[in-house]
Formats: C-alpha cells, structure tokens, sequence
C-alpha cells in the first residue's frame, strides 16, 4: 500500500465519481441520486486517494444512534488487491460505531461479508424491462406529490429501519423523481416514487399495506416515468411484490444480498414492493 494513502468525507464533486463508478459497474444507479444520498450523513461518504486521486469508495450512512447502511463499496480496477479497500472498510466501519448495519451486496462477496461480521437476511432481486401496462379500476385514491408531509414520514418510518426526513426531502422534491400517494378514506395507505437512471426508469420505494395498493402505485410510476426500460427492487420473500413485478413482464436481472451485522430490524417486508435503492437501503 502506497504510503501516500490518505482517507477522507468526500466532496460533493467526488460523490458523483462514486455514482459513476457504480454505474460502471452496472448498478445502474438513478440520474440524481448522489445530492439525494448526501442529504442523509456527509461524512458518511469516504474516499481512499493516492496521490490525491481517488482509488476507492464507500459509504457508511448513520440513519440515527442505532442505524447505518452501507453502500458504494468500490476500488478503482488497477488498485484492486493491494489493501486500499480493506482499510476504506475499517474507516467506514468506525464512522459506524455500535450501530447495526445493512447493505445489499452482491452474492459472491456474500462470505466476506460474512467474514466481517454480517449475517444474510434475505435476498433482494431487481426485475428489469419493458413494463406491461397495469389496467386498475376502483382501488385507493392515487395522488402526486411534491413533498413529504408528517403522514408519508410516519409511514416510511414504520417501514423503514430508521426515521430519514431530510433523504425524503430530496428524493420525494429532487427535479426528474414523480411522486405518489395512495389514500384509503383519507388515510395514506403507501408512496411510491419514480425517478430517471442510467439505463430507464426505477420505482423505489415502493411501499403500500397491501397488493392492491402497491398494484395502483406501480400502474401510476409506470406511467410517469420514460418510455423503455422499468426496473423494481424485490424482497424476495414478498411474494405479492414478485407477482406484481412479474405481472408488470418485468424479469430478474441482478440479485443482491440482504446482510446486517448486529441484529437484523424488524421491518414489515410484505408492506416492501420496492426498495429505495441498494447504496441507502
């Protein structure tokens, strides 16, 4: 390892670099999603330079005092192999603390993960390609939104590990991300938001109390977003979310595995008919 090595929170500019990196490496990430995911912990963003350059990335995100996701673990091709990311992972792993950690990684790194003290939870699957359109008569009302209010927040909150206002804030106002809300006599029954990518258009979150709901929902994001390619993000174990994206002719096109070192949250999976993304969880 150089001893010119230096690792540090990146700077707006080089979150983006990371993005890049992972849409080179077919993640697929959204258009917009690096000024959403900086919103949540800044100094959760590191870099591992050489001589100034950046050669490696990862994020560690603190949701709260008891929850981080980790994401955009990624070293440059050429500085593979020679400990650059091992020790971008021991950083990111003290910006953590005691807090339990998620992150969806790929399968085969399933056994490092492992090794680092993640256990496996369950298996997200990504289901890709030209959408069926989805004919809905009746159901809840479906409404466009600009921004979260006090009832989304809640509601996230009760899906998600940890309560994440400002990443809501952007990713539900950020220019290019469709937003929708679904109500039951009033009372929001799931959200759901659209938003531009590298490749097509990905739905995520896609949160609803039940098939019917997430099936409205999904109807309304396909509509919104570009014509071409839709792509979901499943729990595997959700079988209505896998009908619904098989409903849709969607097909699976990359897997990844759900991992959390401590104990693993106790998150209501069958109200999960799309993941917000893989890098924030």
């Amino acid at each position: 390892m150089s001893e010119s090595y230096k690792i540090r929170s990146m700077s707006a500019a080089e979150v983006d670099d990371a993005v890049a990196w992972a849409a080179a490496e077919g993640w697929n990430p959204g258009d917009r999603d690096a000024q959403c995911f900086a919103t949540v912990d800044p100094a959760g963003f590191l870099g591992g330079f050489v001589d100034g350059r950046m050669t490696a990335s990862i994020s560690v995100v603190n949701y709260d005092d008891s929850f981080a996701f980790l994401g955009f673990y990624i070293v440059t091709p050429e500085q593979r192999g020679k400990g650059y990311g091992y020790a971008l992972w021991k950083a990111g792993m003290e910006h953590a603390g005691d807090r339990v950690i998620g992150l969806d990684g790929v399968v085969d790194q399933q056994e490092n993960y492992t090794r680092s003290g993640f256990e496996f939870a369950y298996c997200n699957v990504r289901y890709g390609g030209v959408p069926t359109p989805l004919e809905v008569s009746g159901g809840p009302e479906i409404r466009r939104i600009g921004a979260p209010d006090a009832e989304l927040l809640a509601f996230d909150a009760a899906v998600f590990p940890a309560p994440r206002p400002a990443f809501l804030e952007a990713w539900v106002g950020t220019e290019g991300h469709v937003a929708f809300a679904s109500y039951d006599e009033g009372k929001l029954t799931g959200y759901a938001v659209a938003r531009p990518s590298v490749s097509g258009t990905k739905i995520g979150p896609l949160f609803a109390v039940d098939a019917v709901t997430a099936r409205a929902l999904a109807a309304e994001a396909v509509r919104a977003g570009a014509p071409g390619d839709i792509f979901l993000d499943v729990p595997e174990p959700n079988g209505a979310a896998v009908a619904l994206a098989e409903e849709l002719g969607l097909a699976p096109v990359f897997e990844t595995a759900r991992m959390y070192r401590g104990a693993a949250p106790q998150i209501d999976l069958d109200r999960i008919f799309g993941v917000t993304s893989f890098e924030l969880g």
